[in-house]
C-alpha cells in the first residue's frame, strides 16, 4: 500500500525518534508507518481540494488551515513514538513541509491546581486537563490563526513550566497526541470535532502494563536521578521495589484511566493500530 513511496528515514533518524523501551526498526517503519504516511498524504490533498471548493462557493480568498491529526492511546503504549515517526515521514512529502507535534501534557493543570482540587492521583484523567484551553488552541489552528501558543510541560519536574510557551507559526499539518483526545460527551464542542483524521494506538492491556513497568525501571536509572526530578525519591529503589511501585501506580491510576476513559474512545478513531508484544503493528483497522 506504500505504492512507490520512497523510505527517506535513516537508521540515525529512527534512533532519535524511538521512545523509551519502544522497539522500532526500519522494517516496522517500512511495513506500517510508510504506507500510513501515504494514506494521510492522500487525505491531506483531498482536504485541501475540498477547502478550495468551499472557498470558491463562498467567494472568499483561499484560507490555508492545517490538517489536524489526533493520536490517542494509553500511557506507555507508544503513541508518542508513532506521532514522531509520522511527523518525520509527513514532513518529507511535498506541499506540507511544516508538520508540528503537540502533546496534551502542556494542557494539564499545574500541580498546585491539581493539589487544590485533590487530583494529583488522577493526573492524566480528563478532569486533570484544561480542556477549554486545549479546545481553544485546536479551534484557533483550524481557524487559520498565524500565531499559536501552547504551554510547556516538563517531564522532569512533572509540572507545567511557569511563564513559558511554545509558539507555532502556520503549520501545514498539526498532530495532537494525548490520552483522551478522542473523548466526547453529550453536549458542547470537543477537541476531536476539529480532527481531520484520528489514530488510536492499541495493545493488550497486559502488554501495556509490562511496557509501563519496564519504562519505569529505565527512568529510575536515568531521568529520576536528576537533582530536580519530581520522582527522584524512586531513583534508589531496587529492581524489585521499583517494579512493585510501578505496578501499584499502574493499577491505581493508569489502568483505571485506560478502562474508564481511554478504551471507550477507541472506536471513534479513523484508524486503529493494534500492536503486538514486541511493539510491531499486527493489525490495522481503517474506517471507510
Amino acid at each position: 500500500m506504500r505504492a512507490n513511496t520512497p523510505l527517506t528515514l535513516t537508521e540515525e533518524d529512527i534512533d532519535k525518534i524511538r521512545g523509551i523501551n519502544v522497539l522500532l526498526d526500519m522494517d516496522m517503519v517500512e511495513d506500517t508507518y510508510l504506507p500510513l504516511s501515504r494514506l494521510l498524504n492522500l487525505h491531506v490533498q483531498g482536504s485541501h481540494q475540498l477547502a478550495t471548493v468551499t472557498d470558491t462557493f463562498l467567494g472568499a480568498p483561499p484560507t490555508p488551515v492545517p490538517f489536524v491529526i489526533g493520536v490517542a492511546g494509553s500511557v506507555a503504549v507508544g503513541k508518542s513514538t508513532t506521532s514522531r515517526v509520522l511527523q518525520e515521514l509527513l514532513a518529507r512529502w511535498p506541499h506540507h513541509p511544516r508538520v508540528e507535534l503537540v502533546t496534551t501534557d502542556g494542557f494539564l493543570f499545574p500541580n498546585r491546581v491539581l493539589e487544590e482540587r485533590g487530583l494529583m492521583d488522577r493526573k492524566g484523567f480528563p478532569e486533570s486537563f484544561d480542556r477549554r484551553g486545549l479546545l481553544d488552541f485546536v479551534a484557533s489552528a483550524k481557524s487559520g490563526d498565524d500565531h499559536l501558543e501552547t504551554p510547556v510541560y516538563s517531564h522532569i519536574a512533572y509540572d507545567i513550566v511557569p511563564d513559558e510557551v511554545r509558539v507555532l507559526v502556520r503549520p501545514d499539518i498539526l498532530i495532537v497526541e494525548g490520552l483522551n483526545v478522542l473523548q466526547a460527551g453529550h453536549s458542547g464542542a470537543f477537541v476531536s470535532d476539529h480532527f481531520d483524521f484520528s489514530i488510536f494506538v492499541d495493545a493488550d492491556p497486559a502488554h501495556i502494563r509490562k511496557w509501563y513497568i519496564e519504562r519505569f525501571l529505565t527512568l529510575r536509572d536515568t531521568a529520576f536521578t536528576q537533582s530536580d526530578a519530581y520522582f527522584r525519591r524512586y531513583a534508589g529503589l531496587s529492581d524489585e521495589e521499583a517494579a512493585k511501585v510501578a505496578l501499584d501506580i499502574w493499577e491505581r491510576i493508569n489502568e483505571v484511566n485506560l478502562v474508564e476513559n481511554i478504551l471507550p474512545t477507541r472506536e471513534r478513531a479513523s484508524l486503529i493500530l493494534e500492536k503486538a508484544e514486541d511493539h510491531s503493528v499486527q493489525l490495522v483497522r481503517l474506517r471507510r
